[in-house]
């Protein structure tokens, strides 16, 4: 079977009752087509749980909760760190972040991530079985 694509609006719906929508774990705001990399301040680096970020703001051009998104992007392994998502007022949403890696038979593998909703004042932590399919 192939990809469903949901009716607009359907991706803000919470995934299995948590603080993730299904547009969340898709990373929607990275399709979004209005990306730029935000500068940094002074000579070092953007950081972010001690690693060297680029950061990248999108701007959602068809409405919805999301105006806005800023993402760190690791500079090294170019994956997704943090998301800060916002309204059309400015006012943070929910913040978004990967916990950590396992290198499991060679592969990294994404062990949790979690999601904090500022409106509501909770968090969902998500967390993977690691295993690699022989």
């Amino acid at each position: 079977a192939g990809a469903e694509v949901l009716p607009a609006g359907q991706g803000f719906t919470p995934f299995a009752g948590s603080d993730f929508w299904l547009a969340d774990l898709g990373l929607e705001f990275l399709h979004w087509p209005d990306q730029r990399i935000l500068p940094g301040l002074g000579n070092t680096p953007p950081m972010t749980k001690g690693r060297p970020c680029k950061i990248l703001e999108s701007r959602n051009p068809a409405g919805g909760p999301y105006s806005r998104v800023v993402s760190w992007v690791d500079n090294e392994f170019k994956s997704l760190i943090r998301a800060d998502a916002y309204d059309t007022g400015g006012k943070l949403l929910k913040q978004f972040s990967i916990g950590s890696f396992k290198k499991v038979d060679g592969v990294w593998l994404l062990k949790d991530m979690e999601m904090i909703d500022e409106r509501r004042d909770t968090k969902t932590r998500l967390e993977f079985e690691l295993k690699v399919a022989e």
